[in-house]
C-alpha cells in the first residue's frame, strides 16, 4: 500500500532550524539524504521532498470561469507542510515506524496517509 507522509513545521521547529549554523543545517540535510537512502534501499521510497518557503506559494481558485490567483501563504493555522514522503510499504504499522524517523515528528508533526486505491475506477 502506498502512504504519503506529511512533514509538518511550526513556530518552534522553525525557530530552532533558523538558529542552526550552517554546518548544523548541513548535517540535517544529511540525516533526511540518509533516510532518503535507506527508504530507497529496501524498495520503499517512490519519491521525497522539500517544500520552498510558504510565501512562494500560490492559491488558485476559479469562479464563474475566470482563473484567479494571490500568493500565499494561506494555512490558517501555525503548522505549515514543509515536505513529504511518498512510500510503499506493507502496512500502516511500517509507514508509522518510517514517519518516527522524521526529526519533526519530535518538534512538530508528521502525519501519515494512505492513498486512495482508484485500480477499479477507470480514468
Amino acid at each position: 500500500m502506498k502512504y504519503l507522509i506529511l512533514i509538518w513545521s511550526n513556530p518552534e521547529s522553525r525557530e530552532i532550524w533558523e538558529s542552526f549554523s550552517a554546518e548544523e543545517r548541513s548535517e540535517g540535510f544529511a540525516y533526511y539524504a540518509t533516510l532518503a537512502e535507506d527508504l530507497e534501499a529496501s524498495g520503499e521510497l517512490i519519491v521525497t521532498e522539500a517544500l520552498a518557503d510558504p510565501s512562494l506559494t500560490k492559491r488558485v481558485t476559479v469562479r464563474e470561469g475566470q482563473t484567479m490567483t494571490s500568493d500565499g501563504p494561506f494555512a490558517e493555522a501555525k503548522e505549515l507542510l514543509a515536505g513529504f514522503f511518498l512510500v510503499e510499504c506493507e502496512s500502516t504499522e511500517r509507514a508509522v515506524e518510517i514517519a518516527a524517523r522524521v526529526p519533526e515528528a519530535e518538534l512538530g508533526l508528521v502525519e501519515v496517509r494512505p492513498l486512495m486505491d482508484l485500480s477499479g475506477f477507470e480514468m
